[in-house]
C-alpha cells in the first residue's frame, strides 16, 4: 500500500457529514499542503449537478463553516480545482463503467472510498465496485459507525466489507480517536512516570466518563429510535475512550498492538449481575424542560415521535474490569442528551494519602484529581490540595488545579475529522476502530441490552437541562461518591 492515496471518492456528497465535516476538514489539508497536487476527489450523488455546481455548494460550505480569520480564498480555490462531481445512483449497476472511466487513471495510486451513507448500502455498493473493476489492492474503504445495531448485524456488515477488502484496507470511524486530547490519553499515560505508576488498582479508586449533550435528537427519529442511546454513544465513543484509559502499555505505537491491548480491555469488562443487574444500570428518557434557556419538547413530543417509545436518551453504567490493573477499580460511564451543558470529561480519582495528619473533617475531600477535557475546551486539569492561604487559616487544606488547556487564542486545533482523513490517506490504521474491537463491544453490550429488555422496559425519565433521573446520582451515592460537575 503506497504511503499516501492519490484520489478520495465521497457516496454522499450532499449530505450533512460530507458538508459540514469532510469537506471543511480536506480544505485544512489543503491550507497545511498535505494534499499532493495530483490529488483528486470524487463526488457522488444521485443529484443531477454540474462540476461547477457542486463546487459552488462546497463552498458554500466553507465560507459557513470555516472560521473567517482561517479562511483563505486561494487554498479554497485549490482544493475546489480538486473537486469532480458525478451523477450516481448507487444501486444501478449501469452507472459504475462511468466511475470507473473515471478512477482509472487513479487507481495506480490508491483510491480511498468514504462510505459517508447508510450502513444497508456498504454490501451492495462494495459488490458494485468490485463487478465495475473499481477495487484492487490499493483501494481503502471508510466506513462510520454504528457497525450494526448488535453483534449478529455487525458480522453482517464486516462480512460485506471483508468480501472485497483485507482488514488493513478497512478504515471503520471513531470520531473521538481522532481528538486532540484523546490522542494526548496516549502521551499522558506513557511519557510520563508520575501518572503510568499510579495507574492501577492501588492507587486509583474510581473513574467518571462522562459523554454529555444538550441537544436532542435533531430530526433523527427514525434512526434514534432504534438505536437509543446505548448503541450511539455507548457501543462506541465511550467504549473506546475507556479503552485508552484503562489500557495496558502497548510494546509501540503500531495499529495493531494499539488495538491489541484495547480489544483485552473490552473482553475483560465484566458481565452484570442477571437476577440484580438495577445497582448497576440507569436508563431515561428526557421529559419537557429548559436546555440553554430554551424550551424544549419530550423525547415522545419531538417531531416523528411515537407514543409510548420506551427507547432510552440516557444511560449510566457502574462498569468493572476483570484484570489484575483496575481489580476493585469501577469506572462509572453516563451519556445522554438534553442535558446542561454539551461535555466530555474523564476524572480519573486518586485514592487519598494513607496517613492523614490533617483535621479529620477535611480527609473525605483530600484526593486528588485528573480531569481530561476532551470538548469543549480541550485540555487537562490536574486537582492538587495545597494549604489555604491566611494566618487565621491554620494548616486548612484547598483544591487548586494544576491546568493545561490545548487550545490557544487564533490557534486552529485540527477537526477530529481532519485528523483521520490524513490518516486514511498515509494509511495508517492506529486511529480507527478494528474488527474485533467492534464485535467485543458488541458483544457487552448486548448483553447489558438484554438485561434491560428483560426488565420492565420503562427508562426513567428526567427533566430536560438536568444531569438525568436521580437514579444516576444513587448510583454512585450507594458507593459514597458523586459525579464530577
Amino acid at each position: 500500500m503506497p504511503k499516501t492515496a492519490s484520489c478520495l471518492v465521497i457516496f454522499g456528497a450532499f449530505g450533512d457529514l460530507a458538508q459540514r465535516k469532510l469537506f471543511p476538514s480536506l480544505y485544512y489539508l489543503q491550507q497545511n499542503k498535505l494534499l499532493d497536487d495530483d490529488f483528486q476527489i470524487i463526488a457522488l450523488a444521485r443529484r443531477n449537478e454540474s462540476d461547477a455546481s457542486f463546487r459552488a455548494l462546497v463552498s458554500k460550505s466553507l465560507q459557513g463553516f470555516i472560521p473567517k480569520g482561517m479562511h483563505e480564498a486561494k487554498v479554497e480555490t485549490q482544493l475546489l480545482k480538486c473537486i469532480t462531481f458525478i451523477k450516481l445512483n448507487f444501486l444501478e449497476e449501469a452507472e459504475y463503467p462511468a466511475l470507473h472511466a473515471t478512477l482509472k487513471t487513479q487507481m495506480s495510486g490508491g483510491v480511498i472510498y468514504y462510505f459517508a451513507t447508510a450502513a444497508t448500502l456498504y454490501a451492495p455498493v462494495c459488490d458494485l465496485l468490485s463487478g465495475s473493476g473499481c477495487l484492487d489492492k490499493k483501494s481503502r474503504v471508510v466506513v462510520e459507525k454504528p457497525i450494526g445495531y448488535n453483534l449478529k448485524s455487525s458480522k453482517v456488515i464486516n462480512d460485506a466489507l471483508a468480501n472485497h477488502f483485507k482488514e488493513s484496507q478497512i478504515f471503520r470511524i471513531d470520531h473521538y480517536l481522532g481528538k486532540e486530547t484523546v490522542q494526548n490519553l496516549l502521551a499522558l499515560r506513557f511519557a510520563n512516570s508520575l501518572f503510568e505508576s499510579q495507574w492501577h488498582h492501588k492507587h486509583i479508586s474510581h473513574v467518571e466518563i462522562t459523554v454529555a449533550e444538550t441537544v436532542g435528537i435533531e430530526g433523527r427519529w427514525d434512526y434514534f429510535d432504534r438505536a437509543g442511546q446505548m448503541r450511539d454513544m455507548m457501543q462506541s465513543h465511550l467504549l473506546q475512550l475507556l479503552c485508552l484509559i484503562a489500557m495496558d502499555p502497548p510494546n509501540n505505537l503500531s495499529a495493531d498492538t494499539i488495538r491489541d491491548e484495547k480489544v483485552k480491555v473490552l473482553k475483560a469488562l465484566a458481565f452484570f449481575p442477571e437476577e440484580k443487574f438495577e445497582p448497576f444500570i440507569v436508563r431515561g428518557q428526557y421529559q419537557a424542560g429548559v436546555v440553554e434557556n430554551q424550551k424544549v419538547p419530550a423525547y415522545l413530543d419531538e417531531s416523528g415521535a411515537v407514543a409510548n417509545s420506551t427507547t432510552g436518551t440516557f444511560i449510566s453504567v457502574k462498569a468493572e474490569i476483570q484484570n489484575w490493573r483496575w481489580q476493585g477499580v469501577p469506572f462509572y460511564l453516563r451519556t445522554g442528551k438534553r442535558l446542561p451543558e454539551k461535555i466530555t470529561q474523564i476524572v480519573v480519582h486518586f485514592k487519598p494519602t494513607a496517613h492523614f495528619i490533617f483535621d479529620a473533617d477535611q480527609q473525605q475531600s483530600a484526593s486528588n484529581k485528573l480531569i481530561i477535557r476532551i470538548q469543549p475546551d480541550e485540555g487537562i486539569s490536574l486537582q492538587i490540595m495545597s494549604k489555604d492561604s491566611g494566618l487565621e487559616k491554620g494548616m486548612r487544606l484547598k483544591q487548586s488545579p494544576l491546568d493545561i488547556s490545548f487550545y490557544q487564542v487564533g490557534q486552529h486545533i485540527p477537526d477530529a475529522y481532519e485528523r483521520l482523513i490524513w490518516e486514511v490517506i498515509k494509511g495508517e490504521q492506529s486511529m480507527f476502530v478494528r474488527r474485533d474491537e467492534v464485535e467485543a463491544a458488541w458483544v457487552w453490550c448486548d448483553h447489558l441490552m438484554d438485561l434491560l429488555a428483560r426488565s420492565d422496559g420503562v427508562p426513567k425519565p428526567y427533566n430536560s437541562g438536568s444531569w438525568g433521573p436521580v437514579e444516576s446520582n444513587e448510583l454512585m451515592a450507594r458507593d459514597g461518591r458523586a459525579w464530577h460537575e
